[in-house]
Order: structure tokens, then C-alpha cells, then sequence
């Protein structure tokens, strides 16, 4: 039976078509501007990626932007282009996806998890101080080092959980009192900020301190805000930005060279100054978003109409069977993710059978994350195992993340939501 303050429900009907968890919204514009790639006879990087590097910058209102094929390779560029290596560490949180622990591995690094905050699924500051004041000492140069591992402490790295902003001022002070830098993984935060200022904007990348850097890594994946397929921005300071951009191709000092050396005034000799990766965006990429960038402003308009479809439908669940999320006073959140927090033990069904029944009903949930630290090659490289995270570990249990693709009719929302409503109220003890 339902609660008492719960009428019961008839039962949900199928949605008339399979509601896709995350389509991209893609129409003429976007077939316009691949066709104005493919008759430039130039489809990899050139000079439409620094057409939408210049477009992302005025957007964000950032000091500079790199383009580069996916937030992975952004996120690596960025530690790389900090200094960060072998010997260091690095601090994050477990409730993410791979690529965030991953590139840390890349450079040599290793990750140190920290819990999150349950409110909104982020990186817990407080958690964060505590790891550094209770488990870290001052080396002879001054930078921490992690008792147990021996390691440099170099970085903080949050992430911006579902588009709703992390407590960047927050993280920027304990980079200040501790000596680190900032790099924000932003892969699901284009168009998210803090009291007016966007996420990878200039007031949002301000140094720490004297020799630290604070850095935002977005990205452009098939399912994200914008959708480009693949591909990945790396935000902040020019110098940085220009040095993962070399890293980013071969290590070849002048980007232009590469794709201008077929021109007319080109040439064909370039150097190589250090060893450097196959990670530049391309103008295919480019074109897809530079085509998403026109029309983003209307994405993001019905990102927050779903948002308040599913939050004004669940609300007299909320509390109840579930917990909505919400942006915190002063945050616009980039409604990636709507991310809805089951109250298990109120529920006769487990996460895992309403998802399936959310399937059957032609709805595809999904669940953001599988906390890292679980994943076989985490627990076999870095000793972590269950019950490590227990906040992270709660969260991800109880977790499931809504259709929110501005692709979806609002009418088709209404109805999934009404759906989803009737569905927890019969699955109520």
C-alpha cells in the first residue's frame, strides 16, 4: 500500500514509442555545416576547431580555450600541462566515470578518493579538508605529502556531478591553504554557474595562489549538452591551454602548420619540441558544434522545462519514496543529469526492477555513476574495496537518472513522468 498521504495509482501504460535516455537533437543546421566542411575538403583539425575554440571562449567568457578530441583527453592534457606525474597525487571522487580516475593514471599519478556530499552527489569539501589536514604532512619543499603512499599531493579535481556546480570558491580556498592546483572535470556542466559566472569562465578560473592554476575540462559526447559525437574543451589560462594543444598533436610546436601546410602560402616543415599524443578535436567535430552552439540556448530552455515536469510530477513523492534534486542558492545547474534518489526502504522493489520496469513502460533510465573504486581494475591497483566510499556507495545504490534530451516533445515528458509517478506509489510498501 501507499503512504497514507499517497492516493494509489492506476497502473502506468507504455509510452507510445521508446523514450531514448539520451538522443541528441540534431536538424538542418547541423547537415548545413557538415556540408560546408566536407566541400572545404578539410575534415580534421583546422580552422573550423578555432572557429568553435573562439565561440566556446565568448561563451564561457574564458581566458582561452583548447578543442581536443573527448574531456578524457582534456582532463589528461590538463594534468600534464599542470606538471602533474609520476610520484603525485591527485585528489577526486569516486562517484564519476572512469575517465576522471583514469587520466590521473595516465600521467603516473595516483587518484585519492575522497566521499562525496549526498545532497548533490559531489565532492565533499569537508571530506576533502579533513584528508589533507589529518592524513598529509608538510614536505621540505613545503607541498603535502599523502602519508600512506608517499605521494606529492599536487591537485584537487571535482566534478561538476549531473551539471549541478561543485563548491568551486570552496575548492579554490582549500587549493589556496594547501597549495594545489584545480582542475574541474565540467564534462557534464557547459552552461552550469555559480552567482552569475559560468563554470570555466575567468572569475570561476581564478589562481588559487602565486604558481597554482585552476582549469575546466567539458565535453562534447554524443549524449552531452553539446552533442558533437566525440570531442572535449580544455578551459583556462593561454598558456596552458597552448601547451595541451601541442600536447594534443604530436608535440608539434605550431598547430597552424599542421593543417595550413596543404595551403597555398603553407609549408611543409614543422618541429617536434617534446613527446606529445594524437588528441586534436577535428572540423567535422567542429562543424556539428558549432551548429549545437546556435541552437543551445533553446536546449538548455527545455532542459529546464523537463527538469520542472519531473520535479513538479514527483512532488508529493518527494521525501517520501524519493529525493529530488535541486540547485543550490546561487548555482544554475546545466541539467545534464536529472538524477532522482530512491528511497529504498520505503519501496517493495528494488533500483535495479524499476528500471526494468521503467523499460517496459518504453522509458530509458539510466544510472550515473558505478562508483570507480569498485571496478575491478581500482580494487587490484589501488587496494580499495567495498564499503571504502559509503556515501558514494549510497548514492549510486539508490540512484536513477531521467530522460532529459531536449530531442523529447514536452508532451512525452509529461506523460514518463506521470508514468514514473504511478509506478512508485504502486511499488510502495
Amino acid at each position: 500500500m501507499p503512504p497514507s498521504s499517497l492516493a494509489p495509482a492506476p497502473p502506468p501504460a507504455p509510452l507510445p514509442a521508446f523514450m531514448a535516455f539520451a538522443p541528441p537533437l540534431l536538424d538542418e543546421d547541423e547537415l548545413l555545416e557538415i556540408k560546408d566542411t566536407l566541400d572545404s575538403l578539410w575534415l580534421t583539425k583546422g580552422p573550423k576547431c578555432e572557429v568553435f575554440e573562439t565561440r566556446c571562449r565568448e561563451y564561457l567568457n574564458a581566458e582561452s580555450c583548447a578543442a581536443l578530441s573527448s574531456c578524457t583527453a582534456a582532463l589528461h592534457l590538463g594534468l600534464l600541462a599542470l606538471g602533474i606525474g609520476p610520484g603525485d597525487a591527485v585528489v577526486t571522487t569516486p562517484l564519476t566515470f572512469v575517465s576522471t580516475a583514469h587520466a590521473v593514471m595516465y600521467v603516473g599519478a595516483r587518484p585519492l578518493f575522497c566521499d562525496i556530499d549526498p545532497l548533490d552527489g559531489n565532492l565533499s569539501l569537508e571530506r576533502v579538508r579533513e584528508l589533507l589536514e589529518n592524513s598529509c604532512d608538510k614536505g621540505k619543499d613545503g607541498l603535502l605529502v599523502h602519508r600512506d603512499t608517499g605521494r606529492t599531493v599536487k591537485a584537487l579535481l571535482p566534478i561538476h556531478y549531473g551539471g549541478f556546480p561543485a563548491d568551486v570558491p570552496g575548492f579554490r580556498e582549500a587549493a589556496r591553504d594547501f597549495r594545489l592546483h584545480v582542475l574541474e572535470d565540467a564534462a557534464h556542466a557547459f552552461g552550469a554557474g555559480i552567482a552569475g559566472h559560468r563554470v570555466g569562465s575567468k572569475a570561476m578560473l581564478r589562481p588559487p595562489g602565486p604558481d597554482l592554476h585552476c582549469l575546466a575540462a567539458f565535453s562534447f559526447y554524443a549524449t552531452k549538452n553539446v552533442a558533437c559525437g566525440e570531442g572535449g574543451l580544455l578551459a583556462g589560462p593561454p598558456a596552458l591551454s597552448a601547451r595541451a594543444a601541442v600536447l594534443a598533436s604530436y608535440g608539434i610546436s605550431d598547430a597552424r602548420k599542421i593543417w595550413g601546410r596543404y595551403s597555398p602560402k603553407g609549408s611543409w616543415a614543422y618541429d617536434v619540441e617534446e613527446l606529445g599524443y594524437k588528441s586534436n578535436f577535428t572540423d567535422l567535430g567542429a562543424a556539428l558544434g558549432l551548429a549545437q552552439l546556435r541552437k543551445f540556448p533553446e536546449m538548455q530552455s527545455r532542459r529546464r522545462a523537463f527538469a520542472e515536469i519531473w520535479r513538479r510530477t514527483l512532488s508529493d513523492l518527494d521525501g517520501e519514496l524519493v529525493t529530488l534534486p535541486e540547485e543550490a542558492g546561487g548555482t544554475e545547474a546545466a541539467w545534464h543529469l536529472f538524477p532522482l534518489r530512491l528511497r529504498l526502504e520505503r519501496l517493495r522493489k528494488s533500483r535495479d526492477l524499476i528500471l526494468e520496469n521503467l523499460k517496459t513502460l518504453n522509458i530509458g533510465a539510466s544510472v550515473m555513476f558505478q562508483p570507480v573504486h569498485l571496478f575491478t581494475y581500482y580494487r587490484k591497483a589501488l587496494g580499495h574495496k567495498e564499503g571504502d566510499f559509503p556515501e558514494a556507495e549510497a548514492f549510486f545504490a539508490s540512484e536513477i537518472s531521467l530522460p532529459m534530451s531536449p530531442r523529447h516533445p514536452l508532451p512525452l515528458v509529461e506523460e514518463a513522468a506521470e508514468s514514473l509517478r504511478r509506478l512508485l506509489i504502486n511499488a510502495a510498501k
